[in-house]
Order: structure tokens, then sequence, then C-alpha cells
């Protein structure tokens, strides 16, 4: 190549729509993520584990002290569960970022010729997919134990939809943990305090209306509660309200706030 083209070489890429180069490296970057899931599969185990224990747990152990006026148990626990499953699994995310960044990987990539948010959209979109898979086997084992969805396959697959573009929202705040935290064992420990109140101080496992008076106005407008009552109203056909609404603003609200954080602080990362 003669020098007087290697000018018209440089911007080459950038020529060629910096759009699809960037969704062209988080695509990568998120199917080295999920070959690593497929070749180390106990991650996958690990993470069906925690939500069928909570499945059976509540299915068989605590389900018959737990009365719900004119709903069986288990079709009022299962969609809950669902929910929870997807932001648990939005966790990962900052597990992930944090063994890249005690690996030395986030370095490495950050020196190469590639889109400043390709690691964070890579790694989110692999386990947004994990979340998938969970979300299908999960529900599997719902139907095993008795869950019967009253509503149309559509609201269905809305309702899993829904959850899922929540968790994924919530998965970029955990993004900024992972990177802030100084390795894997930390940023799991730090991720707990922050989804502890707003699972369990939800309406997954019970209704609000059997909480203390003076948890009842959190727990109520809390946005897994949202999430909760709209993926619950769509697999049981039942009206929910303005839930899907309230729960869509909560997920744009949380990918506002949180994506650009994230990014700002994976700049900045060692």
């Amino acid at each position: 190549m003669s020098l007087a083209s290697a000018p018209t070489a440089l911007p080459i890429r950038a020529k060629k729509g910096s759009l699809r180069w960037a969704i062209s490296d988080v695509l990568t970057i998120a199917r080295r993520d999920i070959l690593a899931l497929v070749r180390i599969p106990s991650s996958l185990v690990f993470a069906l584990l925690q939500p069928v224990m909570f499945v059976l747990l509540f299915r068989y152990v605590f389900g018959g002290a737990i009365p719900i006026p004119g709903v069986q148990y288990v079709n009022y626990l299962i969609p809950g569960i669902l929910v929870q499953t997807t932001i648990f699994g939005a966790v990962g995310t900052a597990i992930g970022l944090a063994e890249d960044l005690q690996r030395g990987l986030i370095e490495r990539f950050r020196a190469l010729p590639m889109a400043r948010m390709a690691v964070l959209g890579g790694r989110t979109v692999s386990d947004l997919a994990r979340n998938v898979i969970v979300l299908m086997i999960i529900t599997v084992v719902g139907i095993g134990v008795g869950f019967r969805p009253h509503g149309s396959i559509v609201a269905y697959v809305q309702a899993c939809l829904l959850a899922l573009l929540f968790a994924y929202c919530l998965s970029w705040g955990f993004a900024f943990v992972g990177l802030a935290a100084p390795n894997s064992e930390t940023a799991q420990a730090m991720t707990f305090p922050l989804i502890f109140p707003i699972t369990f101080a939800s309406s997954i496992f019970v209704p609000i209306t059997k909480m203390p008076s003076w948890l009842q106005g959190f727990a109520t407008y809390q946005p897994v509660s949202e999430t909760t009552k709209a993926v619950r109203g769509l697999m049981s056909g039942t009206p929910h309200g303005d839930a899907t609404w309230i729960s869509l603003a909560w997920a744009l609200g949380a990918i506002l706030v949180l994506a650009p954080l994230a990014i700002s602080k994976y700049r900045k990362a060692a």
C-alpha cells in the first residue's frame, strides 16, 4: 500500500457505518460469553437450581400456609418466580464483568478497535439469552408442579418479554456494580442488598395486603411489584390496570439512567 493511499484507509470502518460495526462488535462479545456458558454448563445448572428450589419450597412447603382468595397459589406463585428468576439472572452481568476485570480482559478489550459499548452490550445480551433459556425451563417446571396459565399464548409470550425487558434494563445497573467491584465475589455480595428489598418486599410470593402496613406502601408501588402484577395478569388473563405501562416506564427510566453510568464506569475501568 502506498503512502498516498494510507490516509484514506484509516477511516474505512467509519465510512461503512459505525452503527453496523457497533452491532457486530456487540454480537461478537455476546457470542464469546454464550460459548463460555456452553463450554461450562455448570454455570447454567447453578442458575437453574435457585429458582427451581424456590418453586418447590413455596409450592409444597409454604404454599399451604398462604391462601389466595379465588386463585390457586401455584398460579399466583409461578409468574412471580419468573420475574424473580430474570432479575437474579441479570445479576450475572455484574459477576461476569467483575471476573473479566479481575483477569485483565477489560483492559485488553479497551485496547481493541471496537465500539466502546460492545463489551457491556455483549455481556448484557448474553445474559439476556441465558435468561430466555432459564425462563423456558422454569415454565416447564411450573407446569410440572401444577401451574396452569389461563391467558392466551400471545399474552403469555408478552408477559415473558416484559419480564425479560425489565431484567435487561436492570442488568445495566448490575454492569456498573461489576465494574466497581474488585472481584466477582465482592460483586455478588454487592448485588444482594440491592435486589433483596425489591424482590422479597414485593408481590412475588405473597399478596401485599398480608404485609405490615408500614411496608405496604413501598411494596405496592415499587417496580418489581408492578412488573409482577403485569406478568401475573397477562398469564392469568385477568385485569391488571396500568401495570404493564408502569413496568415499561420503570424499565425505560432504569436504562436511561443506568446505561450511561455503566458506560462511564467502563471508560474509567483499569
